[in-house]
């Protein structure tokens, strides 16, 4: 449905990956490798699908991942994702690269809104977004750690982005039919304001940074493990790491101070060829043994997905297409569906695992490659959820 309402060039920006996007496919094919092991003749009237993370209690095991330009696929986009998960139970994050103004997507929600976090403007810029952030009242800082640079993404550049984001009316004419041929998605892009600009990066003496500036923005922009240090001082409350996908890195992050990671390849649109993360889960957990929590993101289409993550080890997960698609398809009432479709599958494979919640789930309902497992602790040290 998504793909019927939206242009080309935004369909593929939710769709796409990295390079061949090998990794983007090996995502969502690596759960095939991990098959689940019921426990058959159990009734189970009802199951508990809630967690804790962060010390919040979430009525599902997923929350709603940070998806920059959200604004693109709908009016409003980031406040109707916000608005749909607050009503399902469960924790929105906002991307920097947001349309919307962080007030009004925490205004939105009923729910905890985390803020991610990139370093784009500079650090008096960020500072002054994380005070925002910290006076709105977003309940955790979620600091993106793989974005040196923009990864190729060659969808982009086969569908005219940067063209279409120039100032040159003659580059953008072979590239415009994909927008003409959308006209209900143009006529709400156009009310809506037209191009937007990013209100959470505050450009001294420019206001909000513009679209186009994100790619150098992003490259000037690198987070170190020495920024750590400030932004905890800047935030003075929990911060998560997104983006782990080693034992070392999950070490370090350990080590300074963070309250969580997210173990992310960012969706396979960075660096093409790396660990699908169902892949590096086993190894984190270990290497944190309980010390913090851990997340996963990148690949989650199915209930059955989210059962496996957290059979590994993950305390939750976090689901970004599989919501996009929703908002790309039809706005709040999209998303609220996409997380309906989630919900009632985890439902159903709880129900014929045998198991009545998630907190029961460990590594004796699935049989994963003993390669994965060498550094993945024992259930002790992943209960808790």
């Amino acid at each position: 449905m998504a793909e019927r309402r939206l242009p080309r060039a935004v369909f593929d920006y939710i769709d796409g990956g990295a390079d061949a996007e090998f990794t983007l496919r090996e995502n969502c094919r690596v759960f095939e490798d991990v098959i689940l092991r019921p426990r058959n003749a159990v009734a189970i009237p009802q199951c508990d699908l809630h967690v804790t993370v962060l010390g919040k209690r979430l009525d599902l095991p997923f929350l709603l991942a940070p998806v920059g330009s959200s604004r693109m696929f709908y009016p409003r986009g980031e406040e109707a994702a916000a608005r749909a998960a607050g009503a399902a139970g469960t924790a929105y994050i906002l991307s920097t690269l947001s349309g919307c103004r962080l007030e009004d997507v925490k205004a939105a929600s009923r729910g905890p809104v985390w803020y991610q976090l990139y370093l784009v403007g500079g650090r008096d810029v960020a500072s002054a977004t994380i005070a925002r952030a910290r006076t709105a009242g977003y309940s955790a800082l979620a600091v993106t750690i793989d974005t040196a640079v923009s990864g190729l993404r060659e969808r982009d550049v086969r569908n005219g982005t940067k063209e279409l984001l120039g100032s040159s009316i003659t580059s953008k004419l072979p590239f415009l039919r994909q927008f003409l041929m959308r006209p209900r998605w143009l006529a709400g892009f156009l009310r809506d304001g037209g191009l937007m600009s990013f209100p959470n990066v505050m450009l001294p003496g420019r206001g909000p940074m513009p679209y186009a500036d994100v790619a150098a923005a992003l490259e000037q922009s690198t987070v170190s493990w020495a920024d750590l240090r400030w932004i905890r001082e800047a935030w003075k409350g929990p911060i998560v790491i997104k983006g782990v996908l080693t034992g070392d890195d999950a070490r370090r992050a350990v080590d300074e101070g963070a309250e969580a990671i997210v173990v992310s390849n960012h969706g396979g649109r960075q660096l093409d060829g790396v660990s699908a993360t169902l892949r590096a889960l086993p190894e984190v957990v270990g290497a944190v043994n309980g010390r913090i929590e851990v997340l996963l993101d990148g690949g989650i289409r199915r209930g059955s997905d989210i059962v496996k993550a957290l059979c590994l080890g993950a305390r939750a997960v976090l689901c970004g297409r599989a919501y996009a698609y929703g908002l790309g398809a039809g706005g709040e009432a999209g998303v609220t569906r996409a997380i309906q479709i989630l919900r009632a599958d985890l439902v159903r494979t709880l129900r014929l695992l045998g198991c009545s919640s998630v907190a029961e789930l460990d590594r004796s309902y699935v049989e994963a490659p003993v390669a994965w497992l060498i550094a993945a602790p024992s259930r002790a040290s992943v209960s808790g959820r």
